[in-house]
């Protein structure tokens, strides 16, 4: 720590207006693990209050000082006269401003403080408070307001995104003034890391004051030089072993004894070096609001739209007749939001959403790319847009044949796409070796049904996503087989032991040939083998693993995550049919 620690030109500069997370209010203390009173000794003070205000209204908010709304204050309902005013309603003679965060103190000494995001503010941007954690499910879940308690669960700071404060100020025609006061506190040998010799120095810089003192002191904490005296005053004319003692008479000085000391401060000579700094601070309201009232605002996002590299911004896609191609990729990144979603329509178009609500109907082309219709994506909302752009290129491939199909000649593909099936398929077989058999297939981890929701083609932008994508499809099929259920049918001869693929495979064989039972096991062992492929497996086996999924290796990645979904899934659907047909005469 040097002299600038002292000086704060980080906090004397910051804008608060311009800042990605504004307090709304802070109490925290930052102290090092060093006595007070011994050298090295640090503590740094972060102190902000604040109060909504009428635009009108600035001139007359901007008298307050820091001892006027600062952190001394709880809120609770009050009178103003014989006015009622609500706890979250700040009441001076010339205005009334709106507490955005509530003190709530209780009148006991077990039960901290704690603080309250105001409601209107939280209900009119949509949050949704989990922890101490506060939401927005609109906009893909985006943290907007967030709460920091100390060791003791104390709260020491609440601060919201600048984004959603200014929206909210804008619906409300208000603006924010704030207070803050900072110190910073350290004790040292000399005063060596100031460049000044004088006791105490100050700037102000309009109504901001800044101070620095240096404060000689003992070892220990207690002013240099100075002494400390000591009174003690008893009275001698109650008897302890009286049954009920009574001192009700009114002290005298023969019922009193007294004693008068002083007493010096020992410990060599230190300085504590103390500097603070009030600040006093508008944060301005935005000039739109999108989020409460709907504004809508130029969107200078800009998308590829022909094979010469030519964009257009967000807001001119919404004319219609272009599409957009974009890289497998923004799926993936997609679906990382919370709230997002894929669903299929066909074997190559379907829905993605980074929200509950909504999504992008698009396609897959034969270059595995993503084709859209411009007009749908200049239609979502700047947060989004922002993500599709990411992944925008140059158009290449055409679009999709059947997206197409469905949004040009309205005649929808009659096609499937397999990752839709993945979890009706395993169900069916458990629910029908039940009923078959009276075994369970499969064990259904806990985790199943999410990892299901992570398997689609789009895994597959290069080859370890491949293996990547063959991992997670082994984890729900070949790792989730019940070996101890099935076995109770195709009971293994004494001494030999079988894992999961072999046991399934003697299960199938008791009802086909045993070749069959290889055959349509064969795509799920090339998966199993592919688990491990990118570490562990020669080229050579890799290749081999591949054919036995029967994957064109010529074909685009993401075309290959799909063929690889398929064959197992399109035999998954044959294990059923053999268990359908188990306890009956006709042929499998």
């Amino acid at each position: 720590m040097d002299q600038s620690w002292f000086e704060m030109h980080d906090l004397r500069k910051r804008k608060l207006d311009n800042s990605v997370w504004v307090p709304l209010r802070a109490e925290k203390e930052i102290r090092n693990s060093v006595r007070f009173g011994f050298i090295d000794y640090s503590e740094e003070f972060i102190g902000h209050s604040s109060i909504m205000v009428p635009i009108d209204q600035q001139s007359f908010s901007e008298k307050l000082d820091w001892t006027d709304i600062g952190i001394s204050h709880t809120h609770n309902c009050s009178f103003h006269g014989d006015k009622y005013m609500p706890a979250d309603v700040y009441c001076n003679n010339d205005f009334e401003g709106i507490n955005l965060v509530l003190n709530q103190s209780f009148d006991n000494n077990l039960d901290c403080n704690e603080w309250h995001l105001h409601q209107d503010l939280v209900i009119s941007l949509g949050l949704k408070r989990e922890g101490d954690i506060w939401i927005c499910p609109s906009e893909g879940y985006a943290e907007v307001a967030k709460l920091e308690r100390n060791q003791e669960g104390s709260p020491v700071l609440l601060q919201i995104k600048n984004h959603f404060l200014k929206d909210y100020l804008c619906a409300r025609k208000c603006g924010l003034y704030m207070t803050s006061y900072y110190s910073r506190d350290k004790i040292c040998e000399n005063t060596s890391v100031l460049s000044w010799t004088e006791s105490s120095k100050e700037v102000k810089e309009g109504r901001n004051l800044w101070e620095c003192r240096t404060l000689e002191i003992h070892e220990g904490g207690f002013p240099y030089g100075q002494k400390m005296a000591v009174s003690h005053v008893g009275r001698i004319d109650i008897d302890e072993n009286e049954d009920i003692p009574d001192m009700t008479s009114f002290p005298t000085d023969e019922n009193v004894k007294s004693d008068f000391f002083e007493k010096s401060f020992q410990g060599k000579k230190l300085y504590r070096i103390m500097s603070e700094l009030w600040k006093y601070e508008w944060i301005n309201p935005a000039k739109t609001s999108s989020i409460i009232l709907g504004d809508e605002h130029p969107i200078d996002i800009y998308y590829i739209t022909d094979a010469e590299g030519n964009k257009e911004s967000g807001n001119s896609l919404n004319k219609g007749g272009k599409w957009l191609w974009f890289k497998p990729e923004l799926v993936s990144n997609l679906l990382s939001i919370r709230g997002s979603s894929l669903n299929w329509y066909t074997r190559d178009t379907g829905r993605v959403a980074c929200v509950p609500n909504g999504g992008i109907h698009f396609g897959v082309n034969e270059l595995g790319l993503i084709t859209v219709y411009a007009k749908d994506v200049g239609n979502l909302p700047e947060w989004q847009q922002q993500i599709w752009a990411g992944f925008n290129i140059a158009p290449e491939g055409g679009i999709s044949k059947e997206l197409h199909a469905s949004q040009v000649k309205a005649e929808p593909a009659p096609t499937l796409a397999p990752e839709a099936f993945i979890e009706r398929v395993i169900t069916e077989i458990n629910e029908e070796a039940k009923k078959q058999l009276d075994i369970r297939f499969f064990r259904g981890h806990h985790s199943i049904s999410e990892i299901i929701k992570s398997i689609n083609r789009f895994r597959a932008i290069n080859e370890n996503g491949l293996f990547s994508l063959a991992k997670d499809i082994a984890r729900i099929i070949v790792d989730d087989i019940d070996i101890e259920s099935v076995q109770k049918i195709a009971v293994p001869p004494k001494n030999t032991k079988w894992g999961s693929l072999k046991t399934i495979e003697n299960l199938l064989a008791l009802k086909i040939s045993s070749e069959n039972a290889r055959k349509i096991l064969s795509p799920i062992v090339g998966v199993y083998e592919l688990r491990h492929g990118d570490a562990h497996l020669p080229s050579s086996d890799i290749e081999n693993s591949f054919r036995l999924i029967q994957i064109d290796r010529s074909l685009p990645y993401v075309t290959q995550g799909y063929q690889m979904i398929y064959a197992c899934v399109d035999n998954l659907y044959i294990i059923l049919r053999i268990l359908e047909k188990w306890n009956t005469k006709s042929e499998i």
